[in-house]
Order: structure tokens, then C-alpha cells, then sequence
């Protein structure tokens, strides 16, 4: 065999080589090629505060938007997926900016007034006429919490004073359920939310003698009254022959 021939030959196998080496590789490639799976998220529109909504507000179309939310967060039940939906509607509670309009949170416009619809469930709004001492000195704003104390005559020279109600809820001072401003404002009405109870006790407090607001800490919470149960002190009973008495015994 010449030499020319066993070159040839040798270069022959090195191409062989190099062909079993690519399709050994490829078929490598392939066994091993991760699949991509492409998951594909469906959103659905959904309204959203474009800017702060006070409570008691009217809701107008400049204070929303709409965006897109996945569709397992939302509920049809609980979410709004048009702004004509809310337009005319009065924010129950104060809406903030970002936030998901919940159906719980609006409501339609009392008659003739917004304040009907920010009244909380069983519970009654009464108003009691106030002078610039009962009203805290014009300090008292709609969202404060106050004391109802009651002050009545025992006689010519004394009187008695107690609370009668607890952290109730002022709704608004006189005919304004909201408010920006944190000066002090003389009024001459109160509106405040109540239970029908608490309705019954205030109105008895008023016609009894007079009523004083006293503006309470909002962060300051009651403690729970722990309820005490009378004992009787302890008595021996003495027989004497068919008569029986009983007496207390001291320490």
C-alpha cells in the first residue's frame, strides 16, 4: 500500500470520527433539551382609587381607575369591574389611594343626605343640641370618640354627675358629616351613633338634667368591668324553744 492510500485512509477515519462525534452529540442535545412550558395569566379589569376618597364623599369618575388583576384574586362579589358601577355611590368608610374598591365599603346616597349611608349596621344616629361647653369647646370633629356624662340635681345645693354611655362614635356637628379642617368650630348640634339602648339612655339622660361630651384619647380602650356577685356574710341561727333567729357574725 503506498503512502498516498494510507492517507487517504487516515483521513477517512478522522472524518468518520469527527461525524460520529457531531451526530453522537446532537443526539445528546436532544435527549437532554428542557421543555418550556409558557403559562399563560388571564387578568380581568378591576377598580381601583385613583385618589384618597373621604368618607361621606360622592363618588366622581376622577377618583378611580381601572386596572388589570389576576383572575383567581378577584371576586364578582366583592369587586367592581366598571367605573359607571360606582359613579353617584357614597364611600362608607375612607377610601385610600391604590386600594380595591370593595362592595362593603360603598353605598347608595341616603335621601337627602350622605349621612344615612355611613351609619353602621344596627345602629341609629341621634342628635342632641349642644352649646360651646357641651360641645368641647368647638374641638369635636366627625370620626372623634366620646364619653356622655350626665349631671342631675339631687337637690338646691348638690348634684351628682355620671357617665351613662362610653367611646360613642361622633357622625357629625351639625349638619357636616366630614371634615379637612382641624380648627375649633362652635356648633349648636351633635349627631352621634348609637345602639337603640344607648338611644333610649341618652335620650332619658337629656330629659332628666343635662348631658356633657368629654372628647376621649382614640387609641385609649376600655377595660372590661369585672362582674362581682354578693355574698352573704356569714350568720348563726339561735333556737329558743319554738323560736329561731339569725344573726350575722362579725370579725
Amino acid at each position: 500500500m503506498s503512502r498516498s492510500q494510507v492517507f487517504l485512509l487516515l483521513l477517512f477515519s478522522v472524518a468518520l470520527g469527527l461525524a460520529a462525534v457531531f451526530f453522537a452529540k446532537k443526539w445528546m442535545d436532544q435527549q437532554v433539551q428542557p421543555e418550556v412550558v409558557q403559562e399563560v395569566v388571564e387578568r380581568v379589569p378591576v377598580v381601583v382609587v385613583e385618589q384618597q376618597i373621604l368618607i361621606g364623599t360622592v363618588i366622581e369618575p376622577k377618583h378611580l381607575s381601572v386596572r388589570l388583576l389576576e383572575t383567581d384574586w378577584k371576586n364578582d362579589n366583592d369587586h367592581f369591574a366598571s367605573v359607571d358601577e360606582l359613579i353617584g355611590k357614597v364611600a362608607k368608610a375612607t377610601l385610600f389611594k391604590g386600594e380595591i374598591v370593595h362592595r362593603s365599603r360603598t353605598a347608595l346616597p341616603g335621601e337627602g343626605s350622605t349621612l344615612a349611608a355611613v351609619i353602621g349596621e344596627n345602629k341609629r344616629a341621634v342628635t342632641i343640641r349642644v352649646n360651646d361647653v357641651i360641645g368641647v369647646a368647638g374641638f369635636l370633629l366627625p370620626g372623634n370618640k366620646v364619653d356622655i356624662i350626665h349631671t342631675k340635681k339631687v337637690s338646691k345645693t348638690r348634684s351628682s354627675s355620671k357617665t351613662v354611655l362610653r367611646n360613642i362614635k361622633v357622625l357629625a356637628v351639625d349638619q357636616t358629616a366630614r371634615t379637612n379642617d382641624n380648627k375649633p368650630v362652635i356648633v349648636r348640634a351633635v349627631t352621634l351613633e348609637v345602639t337603640p339602648k344607648e338611644a333610649e339612655k341618652l335620650m332619658t339622660a337629656q330629659s332628666e338634667g343635662e348631658v356633657q361630651l368629654a372628647l376621649r384619647n382614640p387609641q385609649q380602650k376600655d377595660m372590661p368591668v369585672a362582674k362581682t356577685r354578693y355574698v352573704a356574710p356569714p350568720s348563726v341561727t339561735i333556737i329558743k324553744g319554738t323560736q329561731s333567729s339569725n344573726i350575722r357574725v362579725r370579725d
